[in-house]
C-alpha cells in the first residue's frame, strides 16, 4: 500500500513539475521577444516610399541597399533620424530609382542572402535560442532562490549534505564528556558493522534515537560521531530545510531522503532540530498545513522501511516537551539519548579535547579551570579554550599559561575588564562594601561555597564589580538550609550598604532578581514551606532552555505564594544584616583592603577573616573552608554582582 501512494504522489508532483517548467518556458520567451522587439524598433525605423525620394533629392542618404522584399537605408550623420538604419518597400514600378541614385552619387547594392546548411540552420534556430532561455531563466530564478533559500526550482528534490564514509572525521574519541550517550549509541554502530548477528537471532535495530539536550552540548557532533564510527554515509539536514515555497514540497523532500538513503544503505539519516516540523498537532485548528504534511509523511516514512537494511534515523531537539506523540512511539523514534550538561569530571575531558590543537604550559591545571565551570557546555569550554588563546597571543607569549585560562572563564562568564569606566571615590567605595558584603555573609555562613575572588574592576556585561564562588565539588541535591543561605548571601551586599552606609543603591537589581526566583522555587516547585506542604504550584517548561515556570494554581494562592516569597526574603535579608553589623570592624577592614587593590583572591580573603577570630566563631570559618556544597540546581557558577 505504501509504495502504490508513493506512486500516486509522485505522479501528481511530477505533473506539478512539468506545468511549472511550461510556465517557466513560456515566461522566459515572452521576456525575450519583448527585449528583441524593444531593440529592433529602437535601432531600426520604416518610412514612406516618398520620403525616401525626398531624402535623395537633399542628399540625406549615406548608402542604399536593396533586398528581396525592402529598401535598407542608411542615413548621413546628424539627420534628423538619429543615425537609424531606415526601410521602406520596394517600389518595381519605379524604373528610374538607380538613375536617380547614380545622378545623387549614392551608392548601392543588392543584398544576397547567405546559403546557411541545414546543420547551421537547426543550430542558430532551435539550439542557440533554448540555451538562451535556459541561461536566463536560470539567471532570473537563481537570484530568487537566494532570496527564498534551497531553490524555486528544486523541486522537491532533498537538500541533505551527504558525507561519505570518513568524510565526518569525527569519531567518538573527539567527544568527551558524554560516556552515558556514547555507551546507548554503541548498538547503533555495532548492528551497522554486524547487521547479519542480529538478524540471525531476530533482534530488530531501533528505526530512530532522538538526542535531547540544552544547546551546545555536542548532540549533531555526537551524531556524526556515529557516523564516523560506523564509516557508513551520513545524510545531515536541518527540519527547517523541509519547509518550502510550495505547498507539498516538504512531504516531497521526506520521500526523496528516505528513497536516497535506501540506495546508500547502510547508512545515518541525522535531522537536527526536528522540532521544527515535529511539533504536537493537538490545539492546531489550521488542519492541513505545509508543517502538518510534512510530518505526517515522516511518519509513513519511518514505518514503511525495513530497519533490517540499516538505515538508522538520528535526530536532535532542546524542546522534546514540544514533539507530537506519534513521533516518539515505539517503531518510530524508539530510544531516548540524553546529553544534558558535563559533570565535572566529563568538563575536564572537554578542556583536553579543544586543549590538543592549542600549546599548553607546562603547569596548566585542566581540573582547576573545569572546577569553575560549573553548569558550562561544551560549547562554552571550546570557547574558553579559545579565549585563553587569543590572550596569550595578545600578550606576546607563545603558549597558554594558567592565568589566561582564568581571564578567559570570566570573560565568558561577566564580559571583559572595561577599564574606560572611571568611578568617583564614592561610588567605588558603595561598590567594595557591596562586595564584600556578598563575600562575608558566604564566608561566615555554613551552608554556602568558598569564595574564590573579589574585585570592584568593572565589566562589559554591567557589572561595576562581582564576587565568585567557585563550589569545592559537584553535589547533585540542595537542601532547604543551603538554598536559604545562597538567598542571604545573595542579599548580603545590599545589607552591607545598609549597615555602613545607612542607605540603598542600585546595585543590587541583579541579586534581588536571583534571590525572588531562590525563593520562589522553594515555595512553588520544591515544596519547602509548611504552608503549601508538597503541593505542586508549578512546573518546569522547556527544561533545557529557560526553564520557565508554568502556573499551575488559581489567582487566590498566586497571591499566597507573594507572601510566603516575601517571607522567606524578609528572613534572608534580616539575616544577612545581624551576619554584617556583628563583624562590622572585619567588613570596614576587607572593604579597604578591597579599595586598595581593586582584586582580592579567595586565599587572601579567608586569611583577613581567620585573622579576626575575636569577631566570628571559629567553627563557621572551618565549615566554610572546609564545605563541601553544591552548584546549584542549574550547576551555575555563583558571580553577585
Amino acid at each position: 500500500m505504501v509504495n502504490n501512494n508513493r506512486k500516486k504522489d509522485g505522479s501528481k508532483f511530477d505533473d506539478n513539475k512539468f506545468k511549472y517548467i511550461i510556465y517557466y518556458a513560456i515566461a522566459v520567451t515572452i521576456v525575450v521577444f519583448l527585449i528583441n522587439d524593444y531593440l529592433v524598433n529602437t535601432e531600426t525605423e520604416q518610412i514612406k516610399y516618398t520620403d525616401f525620394l525626398n531624402m535623395i533629392t537633399q542628399n540625406q542618404i549615406k548608402e542604399v541597399h536593396f533586398s528581396k522584399d525592402r529598401i535598407v537605408i542608411y542615413p548621413k550623420e546628424n539627420t534628423s533620424y538619429n543615425n537609424k538604419v531606415l526601410y521602406t518597400g520596394r517600389f518595381e514600378e519605379d524604373k528610374e530609382l538607380p538613375d536617380k541614385l547614380n545622378k545623387a552619387n549614392i551608392p548601392y547594392d543588392q543584398v544576397i542572402p547567405k546559403q546557411d546548411g541545414p546543420f547551421k540552420n537547426f543550430m542558430l534556430n532551435w539550439v542557440l535560442p533554448f540555451i538562451i532561455f535556459m541561461a536566463l531563466g536560470r539567471f532570473l530564478f537563481g537570484r530568487l532562490d537566494k532570496k527564498m533559500g534551497s531553490g524555486v526550482m528544486s523541486f522537491g528534490k532533498n537538500t541533505a549534505k551527504i558525507y561519505a564514509e570518513n568524510e565526518t572525521g569525527v569519531t567518538f574519541k573527539d567527544v568527551a564528556g558524554q560516556e552515558e550517550a556514547k555507551e546507548s549509541l554503541v548498538e547503533i554502530i555495532d548492528f551497522l558493522h554486524n547487521t547479519q548477528k542480529y538478524s540471525e537471532i531476530g533482534a530488530k535495530l531501533p528505526k530512530g534515537a532522538l538526542l535531547v539536550g540544552p544547546p551546545g552540548t555536542g548532540k549533531t557532533l555526537l551524531a556524526k560521531a556515529v557516523a564516523g564510527e560506523a564509516k557508513v554515509p551520513f545524510f545531515s539536514l536541518s527540519g527547517s530545510s523541509f519547509v518550502e515555497m510550495f505547498v507539498g514540497m516538504g512531504a516531497a523532500r521526506v520521500r526523496d531522503l528516505f528513497e536516497q538513503a535506501q540506495e546508500k544503505a547502510p547508512c545515518i539519516i541525522f535531522i537536527d532540530e526536528i522540532d521544527a516540523i515535529g511539533k504536537s498537532r493537538d490545539g492546531n485548528i489550521t488542519g492541513n498545513d505545509e508543517r502538518e504534511q510534512t510530518l505526517n509523511q515522516l511518519l509513513s516514512e519511518m514505518d514503511g522501511f525495513d530497519s533490517s537494511k540499516g538505515v538508522v534515523i538520528l535526530a536532535a531537539t532542546n524542546r522534546p516537551e514540544v514533539l507530537d506523540k506519534a513521533l516518539l512511539r515505539p517503531g518510530r523514534f524508539d530510544r531516548r539519548v540524553i546529553v544534558d550538561r558535563p559533570d565535572l569530571k566529563g568538563r575536564e575531558e572537554i578542556l583536553k579535547v579543544h586543549a590538543k590543537g592549542v600549546k599548553l604550559a607546562k603547569d596548566v591545571d585542566l581540573l582547576d579551570i573545569s572546577k569553575s565551570t560549573p553548569g558550562a557546555v561544551g560549547a562554552d569550554l571550546a570557547n574558553i579554550i579559545n579565549e585563553a588563546a587569543l590572550r596569550a597571543v595578545k600578550n606576546n607569549r607563545k603558549e597558554v599559561i594558567q592565568e589566561d585560562l582564568q581571564e578567559a572563564v570570566e570573560v565568558i562568564i561577566a564580559g571583559k575588564e572595561k577599564k574606560d569606566r572611571i568611578l568617583s571615590p564614592k561610588e567605588k567605595r558603595s561598590v567594595a562594601f557591596h562586595e564584600v558584603g556578598h563575600a562575608l555573609v558566604a564566608a561566615l555562613l555554613t551552608h554556602t561555597d568558598p569564595v574564590h575572588k573579589i574585585t570592584i574592576v568593572p565589566r562589559t556585561m554591567g557589572a561595576l564589580g562581582y564576587t565568585m564562588q567557585v563550589p569545592d565539588e559537584e553535589k547533585y541535591l540542595v537542601t532547604k538550609e543551603e538554598m536559604f543561605d545562597q538567598i542571604c548571601v545573595m542579599l548580603g551586599g545590599r545589607a552591607a550598604e545598609e549597615v555602613e552606609f545607612n542607605t540603598m543603591s542600585t546595585g543590587a537589581s541583579n541579586d534581588i532578581e536571583k534571590a525572588t526566583e531562590t525563593a520562589r522555587n522553594m515555595v512553588t516547585i520544591y515544596g519547602m514551606t509548611e504552608k503549601f506542604d508538597m503541593m505542586g504550584l508549578e512546573s518546569m517548561s522547556n527544561r533545557y532552555l529557560d526553564g520557565r515556570p508554568v502556573k499551575n494554581c488559581s489567582a487566590e494562592t498566586e497571591a499566597q505564594i507573594d507572601e510566603e516569597t516575601l517571607k522567606i526574603i524578609k528572613e534572608g535579608h534580616k539575616k544577612a544584616i545581624d551576619v554584617l553589623s556583628k563583624n562590622r570592624d572585619l567588613l570596614t577592614k576587607v572593604a579597604e583592603r578591597l579599595l586598595e587593590k581593586e582584586t582580592i583572591m579567595g586565599d587572601e580573603f579567608m586569611s583577613l577573616v581567620k585573622g579576626e577570630e575575636a569577631s566570628i566563631t571559629g567553627d563557621n570559618v572551618e565549615n566554610n573552608e572546609n564545605n563541601e556544597s553544591d552548584d546549584n540546581l542549574n550547576n551555575d557558577t555563583k558571580l553577585l554582582e
